[in-house]
């Protein structure tokens, strides 16, 4: 089954836990801290597998979760990072956040990596907390908590040439002749219920990438007919090849719909370049028509050609006409420089680009609440989440951080009171105490 959606939850792994804990051996009475640090989450990663072409991997599994690092230990034994979660997708795939709908990779060459949910990174062990003055820190970090985000993943076929036309106007026989596709023909109209993609080799130099697109009726871009729903596969191509029956009741208008619907979906389509086909040339009406209809194109503005897809006729002419228009046609639109926010981290493979909001992750806001004061906030809700609750002395480092941050002045700004309830996030209550 062809699946050109989906939607999967993906939540990257938690760094593991720093240690807090003291070198005891014997005649070392003062060994000092050795806690060691915990190992990094891991990160969940959207690779390209050029010999995928549809999204039925996640038809039945919605949710991706990678494991946790490892916790740190004494004598400053640092803790396993966990693997990376590689997701598969085929070449193509457009990647949104599905709560914003914001466009975050555009996956198109073979091996490309996108990194969506960096693994929280572990949590320091109290080694690193030890100074002149404060010799025996009983202070550690919790490993950082992972990311979890909901992804939206829209598949448009990679193609130099998309074959688009009213229902049976013989686009699957087209391209079963002329390359060594095998879609499903049958003499009635919406044979075809998925796109077909087929390259063709014209010679030694030449070969094309064609999808074959369900048939469009009037209406398409509003969702009428079963073509609306593989209207966005026409997008990465850079030449139409517009097939019309020759035989139908009246083939221009079929074509000026068509190129209506076209543009209602993407202006952008009306204007990619076009050769007409006018098919089934190996029958007595078409022929009968033939002139007339080469006329009416020819007077839009549209070169034509007489081919019959069954017999062969003027099929590698289209072809070569279409490899022609194809050379002179513009760079294919390049998705990625509408997604936002995305950088390069340096991993052991090389560069790979990361996700990141545009929002300064150091922002929160204080609102009250019946139960009391709500801060929100991805620094302050991670320097809660990898504090060590049970030690007096990582409260009161979490303390200076919400000092740091400015939390402290904003919640007394908006009139906290002694003895009110402070939460942090969705997870944590304060008492507020001066």
């Amino acid at each position: 089954m062809f699946i050109d959606q989906a939607v999967i939850t993906v939540r990257s792994g938690k760094g593991g836990d720093g240690a807090i804990h003291f070198r005891r051996e014997k005649y070392v009475p003062r060994g000092g801290p050795d806690g060691g640090d915990g190992g990094r989450g891991g990160s969940i990663i959207l690779e390209v597998k050029p010999t995928l072409n549809t999204l039925s991997t996640f038809r039945h599994k919605h949710e991706f979760k990678a494991e946790n690092g490892s916790n740190g230990a004494r004598q400053n034994m640092s803790g396993k990072s966990a693997e990376n979660l590689v997701i598969v997708v085929p070449p193509g795939t457009m990647v949104f956040d599905d709560g914003t709908a914001e466009l975050l990779g555009d996956l198109t060459e073979a091996g490309q990596q996108l990194v969506v949910c960096k693994g929280g990174r572990g949590g320091r062990g109290n080694q690193h907390f030890a100074t002149p003055s404060h010799q025996a820190p009983r202070i550690a970090e919790k490993g950082e908590p992972g990311e979890e985000r909901v992804l939206r993943f829209e598949l448009k076929l990679i193609a130099d040439i998309g074959i688009v036309g009213a229902p049976n106007a013989g686009k699957s026989t087209l391209l079963s002749v002329v390359t060594n596709a095998k879609p499903k023909i049958a003499p009635y109209p919406f044979t075809t219920l998925e796109p077909n993609l087929g390259v063709a080799n014209l010679d030694d130099e030449t070969s094309l990438i064609l999808a074959d697109i369900p048939g469009l009726i009037e209406g398409a871009h509003a969702g009428i007919g079963l073509g609306h729903d593989f209207l966005r596969h026409i997008q990465r191509t850079r030449v139409l090849i517009h097939l019309l029956d020759g035989a139908a009741e009246n083939p221009v208008l079929d074509f000026a719909q068509i190129n209506s619907e076209l543009a209602l979906f993407d202006p952008a389509l009306a204007s990619k370049p076009q050769i007409v086909g006018v098919n089934k040339m190996d029958l007595d009406e078409a022929q009968a028509r033939w002139t007339q209809i080469e006329r009416a194109l020819k007077k839009r503005g549209y070169e034509a050609l007489a081919i019959s897809a069954a017999t062969g006729q003027n099929v590698r002419a289209l072809l070569y006409r279409a490899a022609q228009l194809l050379q002179e046609a513009p760079q294919a639109v390049d998705f990625s420089q509408e997604a936002s926010s995305v950088e390069t981290v340096e991993t052991p493979g090389g560069t790979m680009p990361v996700y990141r909001p545009e929002s300064d992750p150091r922002a929160f806001t204080v609102t009250q609440t019946e139960e009391g004061w709500r801060v929100s906030g991805a620094a302050v809700e991670r320097a809660a989440a990898m504090t060590y609750w049970d030690e007096y002395q990582s409260i009161r480092r979490f303390q200076r951080i919400l000092k740091t941050l400015g939390v402290e002045d904003a919640l007394r700004k908006a009139g906290v009171q002694t003895g009110d309830t402070v939460m942090i996030g969705e997870e944590f209550e304060l008492e507020w105490q001066d």
